[in-house]
């Protein structure tokens, strides 16, 4: 039974991974480095900003201190910010299924992007108070496909609420569109329904279900396939 839900933000709710590539292009190419499209989309997509600008510079055989990827991460940042400050960035029909999960179900995000700018887009799509919490790049130590980030929301969610018995990962229901993020939530021991917005459907194969968007996306028929993959799993 699915007691909670965690959703990615970018690539999920908001088409933003177009504008998270032309930011790390800008700042990559200020340093003397083409980061061309079709290897952020084939490698590097589900990244934070911190492990995105390590790969980069290390495969270049340029220094990736700590020192050198915060300030890369900032400039990048500040890019971002300013091109989604005055968007709409929701995919269609994102904010109507966020709304519908929130009658049921208690929310959290778990982002590799920014705080501040999981903010920025959720207040922007007045879905902010939805959440119970957002769980954003610079709260843990290992980004996706690490299964940090949603270990820690649901440790979160469960402080929060005071869940008794306490939710159990298995219970957790996580929405995600990367390769990345998929056998995060896996590794975490969640049930995943991966949106096939990012990568192709058959690069999603780890999740227990795949949808085209959450437009195409009925609630109740994906609990009901949940139920029953469970039970004939239990059998």
């Amino acid at each position: 039974m699915i007691r909670a839900i965690i959703l990615d933000l970018d690539g999920t709710l908001a088409d933003t991974e177009p504008i998270h590539f032309a930011a790390f292009a800008e700042v990559l190419a200020s340093e003397g480095i083409e980061l061309t499209r079709e290897e952020y989309f084939a490698r590097l997509i589900g990244y934070d900003d911190r492990d995105c600008f390590t790969v980069v510079l290390t495969e270049r055989g340029r220094a990736a201190d700590e020192a050198a990827i915060a300030a890369l991460v900032a400039r990048k940042a500040a890019v971002y910010q300013k091109l989604i400050a005055e968007r709409d960035v929701l995919y269609p029909g994102a904010a109507e299924f966020v709304r519908r999960c929130a009658e049921r179900f208690p929310l959290a995000i778990a982002t590799g992007t920014l705080r501040v700018e999981a903010d920025m887009i959720l207040r922007r799509a007045g879905l902010k108070e939805l959440f119970v919490d957002i769980v954003a790049a610079e709260d843990v130590e290992h980004g996706k496909p690490a299964p940090e980030i949603f270990i820690t929301a649901l440790g979160r969610l469960g402080f929060i609420l005071r869940s008794r018995p306490p939710i159990e990962p298995a219970e957790c229901l996580v929405i995600e569109d990367t390769v990345a993020g998929v056998r995060a939530a896996r590794a975490a021991g969640m049930r995943v329904l991966g949106l096939a917005q990012s990568a192709g459907q058959s690069e999603l194969a780890e999740a227990d279900l795949v949808r085209q968007s959450l437009a195409a996306t009925d609630l109740d028929d994906i609990l009901r396939r949940l139920s029953t993959v469970s039970a004939s799993n239990s059998t």
